[in-house]
């Protein structure tokens, strides 16, 4: 009897140290990697702020959705909810997709033989099904954004077309309308090597996918990969058949092989979500101005990412530097945002927070009109070509 009633002790001892993990453990976490710097003594000018609260501001990269947050409430950690994006005048946020992470990763080399996601799954109590299948992960963060929009009553909007992003642009007025937001994924691991998978996750609501993350995949090779290599053959059917459906190509990530390969296949423009550039940020993960000067001549946008390793100089000054120079190099046209919040990066600001990169292009000397292009016209116009017809139902 008391060896029952000893291992029914240790039972429950187990279960509440389990659900504890569960509640304290990833809201702890997320603090921990999602951090942000303290705000500056001193905020935008008042004519950054006036030229900000007239932008149609678009960010190419946030990875919110890997994270035990509600969406619609602001919280007290991380970078991005729909009270912080309505404070930074966010018309059109892209809501990256993180499905695998391998341990010890690193610009240099990194072989995917490992994942940290999977721990972090379980211990946010994901369904069974994304334990071991990095599809099921992407769907389940799809289902969880398809649920916050569908609570928010309209004020987070999906875009799944071009006809939604119409909808959407002529329903803002100011910062109180709605935000877009859209599917992307980050890395075609979670097609799990099989060309289906792009319909699937098409069907799911994905809208911009990218080849590579941290590792190679049975798709192409990463900038951090061990062999960096290029598109493989099912690769080159994965770009096809993304050009098909109207899935935005992303490079972020791509090995310069893959980069290569996808610019000598692609018909349409493509995008880097969030990056640096080598002139300014050296490093395997920033892109060098050849890429640069390819990426622009095929009609493409680059975003610049805030944190260390893309811009070197993780303020609002250096973000600027960075997006000054790929519009020294091919123009305003073909430069954006593309923040990486939430991606576990040390941020100067959170999503609230973007009209300091506003106040700080105009220090850089770019013009108003230059400062629309890159704050979000130039995604907007993107997306508007790349995106397919027909509206989603509300």
């Amino acid at each position: 009897m008391w060896l029952r009633r000893i291992g029914l002790a240790l039972g429950i001892v187990l279960a509440v140290g389990v659900v504890a993990a569960g509640v304290v453990l990833p809201p702890w976490l997320d603090a921990q990697q999602n951090s942000v710097a303290p705000p500056p003594a001193s905020g935008p000018s008042e004519a950054a702020l006036r030229l900000h609260a007239g932008l149609r501001v678009a960010d190419l990269h946030a990875d919110s959705l890997l994270w035990s947050r509600d969406l619609l409430r602001r919280s007290g950690r991380g970078h991005v909810d729909l009270p912080r994006l309505r404070e930074g005048n966010v018309a059109l946020q892209v809501f990256g997709v993180v499905t695998k992470s391998p341990r010890g990763q690193n610009y240099e080399r990194t072989p995917g033989d490992s994942d940290r996601i999977t721990a972090l799954v379980m211990v946010q109590r994901w369904p069974l099904s994304t334990w071991g299948s990095l599809r099921a992960r992407a769907i389940h963060q799809a289902e969880k954004l398809d649920r916050a929009a569908r609570r928010s009553e309209g004020g987070l909007v999906p875009i799944r077309s071009r006809e939604d992003l119409e909808r959407l642009l002529a329903a803002r007025k100011d910062a109180a309308g709605p935000v877009g937001a859209l599917l992307a994924l980050e890395g075609s691991h979670a097609l799990e090597a099989e060309l289906a998978g792009v319909d699937r996750l098409f069907d799911a609501g994905f809208r911009m996918m990218a080849p590579t993350h941290f590792f190679d995949n049975a798709v192409a090779g990463s900038s951090a990969g061990v062999e960096k290599g290029g598109l493989t053959e099912l690769g080159r059917r994965v770009i096809r058949r993304m050009e098909e459906l109207g899935i935005a190509v992303d490079l972020a990530h791509a090995s310069p092989r893959t980069i290569d390969d996808v610019l000598a296949l692609a018909t349409r423009p493509v995008l880097v979500s969030h990056t640096g550039v080598q002139a300014v940020c050296p490093g395997p993960r920033n892109l060098g101005d050849a890429h640069v000067r390819a990426i622009a001549a095929a009609g493409g946008v680059i975003g610049i990412g805030f944190w260390d390793g893309a811009v070197c100089d993780a303020t609002p000054a250096g973000i600027a530097r960075s997006i000054r120079h790929v519009r020294d190099a091919v123009g305003a046209a073909h430069v954006a945002l593309g923040s990486d919040f939430d991606g576990t990066i040390h941020a100067p600001f959170d999503v609230g927070g973007l009209a300091l990169v506003t106040d700080a292009l105009l220090a850089e000397g770019l013009a108003e009109e230059e400062i629309r292009l890159v704050m979000g016209e130039n995604v907007l116009r993107l997306l508007a070509e790349l995106l397919p017809p027909g509206a989603t139902p509300r």
